[in-house]
């Protein structure tokens, strides 16, 4: 790492099922305001707190005195240089950091407790100089909500193992020597959120110091937990115990390939407790996002059925059945006293569709019958129509969207500006709606109840279809049905058409989808979501929110799409084992996007004119669970030669 620049674009993230994480360079420093050592989610999965933001490392050996930490600040204050010294970073089950001084050697490692709001940072000191050295490591706070850049200061103190700030409180324990500071504050620089028009500078606050003298010729060991509660475990044990459940993770994917094991690990970072409904939720993207519908039923076949976890899923699926209202489902669930946010078209029809994918891979038609009523209160809701101008229109396809309301993914408003309006009838909407309808026509069937209405209904919608999206010339679908100039658009979403189970279209045509989609939008990164040849194309994503949303859907580039693209593109070759031998080709991309970014996961998205550096969520729930269903379906073809799932 020869630059601070590129020791900091690398990072890692550690988390606890509950939605708070540990998070921080291979630096390890926090070169944005919602990264830190402990982030704590006090209400899970959404009420997260950063209350340990960095910590301070000072090596001294005899008189030299070294930083073993890193870190830029903005008020002119010496830059912390650890990097510089660090002879090895690794990331396997946890990370950890090999740094050599003068003869002296420390290791730093770091780890979540599963289910607690507690993180421990562990270190090996081996002294093989003449001198006596010290290890001291000061705790730098901030009890204030992650994405917050502080700009005020507040009182801490430290006594008898508690950090303490107004009402709250935090557990420190130490194995070493620990004495309290004077309050003193950093204004520290945070690079990274700059680019994107974040604040770029926020403060942080020491008051206790910890540390450890390790003799000459001899060896020693330092643990620190930091708790929101009194941890008895040591450090030492934390970590053990949470290098146990990687491995175990592992183990217990039943896809048999290395990455996708170790997309199986990445998976379970985004499956989190949520405390209003006390059941599972799927958080979408981390250090930015929280849980949302529809990125929770696009992530859910690949986070949690593809990796085996059933009861997982079934939990998160129980969960949206209970709050479906008027034929929708939340995009949004309450937090407090608020109500759910109901603004999404595709999560009610992808609801149905979790539902059948799960029925597929256990054959519980006991929940199927469980499930069955809302699916069909799904049904009525969208023909009937409801909220957010979702409704059937004669042809038999869906219209969404009205006024300011943004319903699918393209979800963009900013300054009163729509980038990607949508309203119409949407492509993929249009796609989900068949597939639901083919899904209650074969689980009616299952169940012993009449589903001729929806098979009926659902061959009008085929119709209608082919007859409204097809383009015969261009070989691709419209986009939307709106009459406006966004129907013609070359964007991303027509691929669902091809990649659901039931579709509309003929082979010839899926064939043709899946080529110009390969065109004009496919990267080995992601699927732009539309063609550099659009006059509205934007190929650069960053500046400030207005320039960074104007660019969102408008060119760049999306991991989570790919998917979608491969399981199309193997399904319009008959999924021979040539076409799972190009798509494992392809998928070699996926080693060095684990490596780049975010250590272990796979980002939100790139740039579409240059994507070779991911941009915003480092870690996104659908990107890894989507590329796990595509591993899935490689799988089983390697192993028995089937494609699909049967009753």
């Amino acid at each position: 790492m020869q630059t601070l620049e590129q020791a900091q674009s690398h990072s890692f993230l550690l988390t606890n099922g509950l939605g708070g994480y540990v998070s921080a360079s291979a630096a390890f420093s926090v070169p944005r305001s919602d990264q830190g050592i402990l982030i704590a989610a006090v209400r899970a999965p959404n009420a997260r707190v950063t209350m340990v933001h960095r910590l301070r490392e000072t090596l001294r050996i005899g008189q030299e005195e070294v930083f073993l930490s890193t870190q830029s600040f903005a008020d002119g204050s010496k830059e912390e240089d650890g990097y510089r010294h660090l002879a090895v970073f690794s990331l396997e089950y946890v990370p950890s950091w090999t740094y050599q001084v003068s003869g002296v050697q420390v290791i730093r490692r770091c780890c979540m407790a599963y289910g607690k709001n507690t993180a421990a940072v562990v270190y090996s000191i081996e002294n093989r100089s003449e001198k006596p050295c010290t290890l001291h490591v000061t705790p730098f706070l901030k009890f204030a909500p992650k994405e917050l850049a502080l700009k005020e200061k507040k009182p801490f103190s430290f006594e008898n193992g508690r950090i303490v700030s107004g009402d709250t409180a935090l557990y420190v324990r130490c194995d070493g020597t620990a004495e309290a500071l004077p309050e003193c504050w950093q204004t520290l620089s945070y690079p990274e959120d700059a680019k994107d028009g974040r604040p770029e500078k926020g403060l942080a606050a020491a008051c206790c110091c910890l540390k450890k003298t390790v003799l000459p010729g001899q060896s020693g060991r330092l643990e620190i937990v930091f708790s929101m509660e009194e941890e008895r475990e040591s450090g030492w044990e934390l970590l053990r115990r949470y290098e146990r459940r990687q491995r175990e993770l592992e183990r217990a994917c039943p896809i048999d390939d290395p990455v996708a094991r170790q997309l199986a690990r990445s998976a379970d970072a985004f499956i989190a407790r949520r405390d209003s409904t006390g059941e599972k939720t799927i958080l979408a993207g981390y250090p930015l996002f929280s849980d949302w519908g529809r990125d929770t039923m696009i992530s859910l076949t690949g986070c949690t059925l593809a990796t085996g976890r059933y009861e997982d899923a079934r939990s998160i699926l129980r969960t949206f059945l209970a709050y479906e209202k008027d034929g929708l489902v939340p995009n949004l669930f309450p937090e407090g006293e608020q109500e759910p946010m109901y603004n999404t078209a595709d999560a009610a029809l992808l609801l149905i569709d979790g539902v059948w994918q799960y029925v597929c891979r256990t054959g519980d038609l006991v929940f199927a019958a469980e499930a069955f009523p809302v699916m069909e209160r799904i049904i009525t809701g969208y023909r009937n129509g409801t909220h957010h101008a979702v409704y059937m229109d004669t042809d038999g396809l869906i219209h969404a969207g009205s006024g300011m309301d943004q319903v699918t993914w393209m979800d963009v408003c900013v300054q009163g500006i729509l980038p990607t309006p949508r309203h119409g009838k949407p492509v993929e909407i249009n796609a989900y709606w068949y597939n639901a309808l083919r899904i209650m026509e074969l689980l009616s069937e299952k169940l012993g109840r009449d589903g001729d209405g929806y098979g009926s209904l659902a061959e009008k919608v085929k119709q209608s279809f082919v007859r409204e999206f097809y383009m015969e010339k261009e070989g691709c679908l419209r986009d939307v049905i709106s009459g406006t100039g966004a129907d013609e658009q070359i964007r991303c979403n027509q691929i669902w058409a091809v990649s659901m189970h039931f579709t509309m279209l003929s082979p010839e045509q899926e064939r043709r989808v899946v080529e110009t989609v390969c065109r004009t939008l496919y990267t080995p990164c992601g699927l732009r979501t539309l063609s550099p040849s659009d006059p509205e194309y934007q190929g650069f994503y960053g500046g400030d929110q207005l320039h960074r949303d104007l660019a969102y859907h408008q060119g760049t580039v999306w991991v989570f799409p790919l998917g979608a693209y491969y399981l199309a593109y193997l399904k319009t070759r008959g999924y021979s084992p040539e076409a799972a031998g190009y798509v494992r080709g392809q998928l070699e991309a996926l080693e060095p996007m684990l490596r780049e970014g975010c250590a272990g996961q796979l980002p939100e998205i790139y740039d579409g004119d240059q994507p070779t550096a991911g941009k915003g969520c480092f870690a996104q729930a659908w990107s890894v669970g989507e590329m796990l269903r595509v591993y899935e379906v490689l799988d089983r073809i390697h192993q028995t030669g089937e494609t699909e799932r049967s009753w």
